[in-house]
């Protein structure tokens, strides 16, 4: 079992001391397990998560592999393909085993299906949670397929608190440690490490017209279906246009659903992101649940206050009437929007409050809170 530590390092905070114990000076040799490479189509936030993780402990020395699912880029860290996006679950320990052999810790990355590296590696292993996917299940596989569903469930719930029950797990929000420990996680077996975001440099002008922007995969559970029929009701109050940012397999749907004033990009440059989140009058974000949300720190750090829901990860990344507003249902959403839209002032107000929060999370800032648990995993690990 892990060793006692103070509780300090157990929910790391962009406060916490930075003079925490390290990994060792001399290079370590860490792998991450983790289903997709950033330049994945399908990638997202956990993707970007893992390689900023990566290319931090790099850059501090340490040898770094990134063993994934489906295509693999050259970075500056290794990254090696396990097989395609579903079979490499299962060819993940042969792939382990044949193309990096051994390693001072194992970061299993858990986004639902699990790999159940502590059942199969030997040594040290880190647990990294973006969300609990316990009511995603049902959204995912419904109808025919709710047997998966409920079969998907107990088994993360299970590798969460069975499989992992000797390795400390990362949760990148309050909301994510406090769904491990409603799934039986115990506490002392949490730390918590968010999201950063990078410094985005010089603005880029704000719209002169409304201009309301939703960034993101688009799948169910982002429920941009949702934010579509509020548009009908917001823009003949606001008018202007919604912006639809991201690719994924509802597109094709939710274009067929989509009114007046909506234009969908598709994926695009990290430039034309940084424009668009600067001449945005607001994010939306109708997620259902997320681990933190790092696209509303994205925009916040552009001064573009977010709306969106009540609900796990927004909360956390979402500062209630300071840096956006959260709403409890679909007509608050809609009623906080067209309030927003309609006050330049209060937006110009909780912008500038989002940036200065923004700025206390930072991505260097992450990376050596994510080091500290790291050291922590190595040393605490028993045979």
């Amino acid at each position: 079992m892990p060793q006692h530590v103070p509780s300090q390092l157990r929910a790391a905070s962009p406060s916490a001391p930075q003079h925490l114990p390290a990994l060792p000076p001399h290079p370590c040799r860490i792998v991450f397990l983790a289903h997709r490479d950033l330049d994945n189509p399908s990638a997202g936030g956990s993707e970007l998560l893992v390689d900023k993780l990566a290319d931090g402990l790099t850059r501090l020395g340490h040898q770094v592999t990134l063993l994934c699912g489906g295509p693999a880029s050259f970075r500056d860290y290794r990254v090696v393909s396990a097989g395609g996006p579903y079979g490499h679950y299962l060819r993940a320990r042969s792939a382990f085993a044949r193309q990096v052999g051994d390693c001072d810790l194992l970061v299993e990355v858990c986004n639902g299906m699990p790999y159940l590296a502590p059942l199969w590696h030997s040594g040290p292993t880190l647990c990294l949670v973006n969300h609990v996917h316990t009511d995603l299940w049902k959204m995912r596989f419904g109808g025919p397929l709710a047997p998966a569903a409920r079969l998907g469930r107990r088994l993360e719930h299970w590798a969460l608190t069975g499989a992992q029950q000797r390795s400390l797990l990362v949760a990148v929000s309050s909301s994510t440690a406090h769904a491990l420990r409603a799934i039986g996680v115990e506490r002392d077996r949490i730390r918590v490490v968010h999201n950063g975001v990078e410094e985005p440099g010089p603005r880029a002008e704000r719209s002169p017209e409304p201009l309301f922007v939703a960034v993101g995969r688009l799948v169910e559970y982002k429920r941009i279906d949702l934010l579509l029929r509020l548009w009908e009701r917001v823009r003949p109050v606001t008018g202007g246009r919604l912006v639809i940012v991201g690719d994924g397999p509802e597109r094709g749907r939710l274009e067929q659903l989509a009114g007046p004033g909506v234009e969908f990009t598709g994926y695009v440059s990290e430039a034309e992101k940084h424009r668009l989140l600067c001449a945005a009058w607001l994010l939306l974000h109708p997620s259902a649940v997320e681990g933190w949300g790092l696209v509303v720190t994205e925009a916040a750090a552009r001064e573009t206050p977010a709306v969106a829901f009540d609900v796990p990860g927004l909360k956390d990344s979402v500062v209630d009437g300071e840096t956006g507003v959260l709403a409890r249902g679909e007509s608050s959403f809609a009623a906080a929007w067209c309030a927003l839209a309609l006050s330049g002032r209060r937006r110009e107000l909780m912008g500038k409050a989002a940036r200065e929060r923004a700025a206390k999370f930072r991505w260097d800032r992450t990376v050596r809170q994510f080091r500290v648990v790291a050291a922590e995993a190595v040393r605490g690990w028993a045979p």
